[in-house]
């Protein structure tokens, strides 16, 4: 190993033990300072040279494919890693500042696979969302903030339903956070010309069930998204948004009308990870989810003055429940 593999290795080492699920690179002129996210909070670590940091950043870029003599625009790449039998895939972007380039790194474990009872603090949440896989056509939105939970959400939910069924499932991902068996998964590469939207167009010639489509990021995708709901297929996705209105607010905002989300919509799930209290000590987030369907999600499309105040589905309902059962601190309660 030369030196730069051997740095690199004893910071995963200590991320993985630590139970970080990224790390920050942030350089300066003479020191660049890492940092790791450690549930949901980004705390510094340690402090190394930018002469350390350059040939690390070298090596990375190296390993993942990236152009090592490009530093003037954003690159994105992958790296497999494996140690003491589990295997994961490091997703790396750097990032152009004053002279030099950030490293931001995500570690997705590869062989952990979370069931959905494990994600979620209510289960009776879990059963309403079970029950949207049971419609062959229409579309399902899982929206929340980066690092929340959406897509491992998705994938514990397709894993479920090809437990109890064969549905031909294709996914579009960008980039692939995880492999998994008897699903058909593409990688979007927009330097292929695999786009989210060409990926769509191919997708649908393969008589799919289910389509996952990683993330509705713009008109385009959500057109395509909204109109393969409408053909007959059950499509799956994410959507930055804060909570379940928001995610109408943002369709809206892409171009989609009234009529076409009351048509095609069969429930929107927004996510929060908050920290719960494990007698064990351990350290562990849940997911609540804050769920709309049904009859208040028709009034909720249809722009209808809805008093949430009268319905158990608001973070703010769900967090003071927690609270009340001993599952969240008063701190956690008030601050989230």
């Amino acid at each position: 190993m030369n030196s730069a593999q051997l740095l690199s290795d004893k910071i995963l080492q200590q991320a993985l033990k630590s139970q970080a699920t990224d790390i920050h690179f942030y350089p300066f002129t003479q020191n660049t300072n890492i940092y790791f996210r450690i549930q949901g909070k980004r705390i510094l670590h340690t402090t190394i040279s930018t002469v350390e940091y350059e040939l690390l950043l070298t090596y990375y870029k190296f390993t993942s494919g990236m152009d090592i003599g490009e530093i003037r625009k954003p690159q994105n790449g992958t790296i497999p890693y494996q140690t003491n039998s589990q295997d994961y895939s490091l997703r790396l972007s750097t990032l152009p500042v004053n002279q030099l380039e950030s490293l931001a790194m995500r570690i997705l474990p590869q062989g952990k696979h979370f069931s959905l009872d494990q994600l979620f603090l209510f289960k009776n949440q879990l059963t309403k969302i079970k029950q949207w896989m049971n419609f062959r056509a229409g579309l399902i939105l899982i929206s929340g903030p980066t690092g929340s939970g959406k897509t491992t959400t998705l994938y514990a939910l397709l894993e479920e339903t090809l437990k109890n069924g064969s549905f031909q499932t294709i996914t579009l991902e960008d980039p692939i956070e995880k492999n998994i068996d008897d699903i058909l998964q593409v990688q979007v590469n927009e330097k292929a010309g695999i786009t989210y939207q060409t990926g769509l167009k191919a997708a649908l010639r393969h008589d799919p069930d289910i389509i996952m489509v990683g993330e509705i990021r713009d008109r385009h995708t959500a057109k395509f998204a909204l109109e393969a709901s409408l053909t007959g297929h059950l499509v799956l996705s994410t959507i930055h948004a804060k909570n379940t209105i928001g995610t109408i607010q943002r369709l809206l905002e892409m171009g989609l009308t009234r009529v076409e989300l009351e048509q095609s919509l069969i429930g929107i799930s927004s996510i929060q990870l908050i920290p719960i209290i494990s007698s064990n000590e351990s350290k562990r987030r849940a997911a609540l989810l804050e769920i709309l369907d049904g009859k208040l999600l028709s009034k909720a499309i249809q722009g209808e003055n809805i008093n949430f105040n009268h319905y158990k589905h608001t973070f703010f309902y769900l967090k003071r429940k927690a609270w009340s059962y001993g599952f969240i601190s008063n701190e956690t309660f008030e601050k989230e």
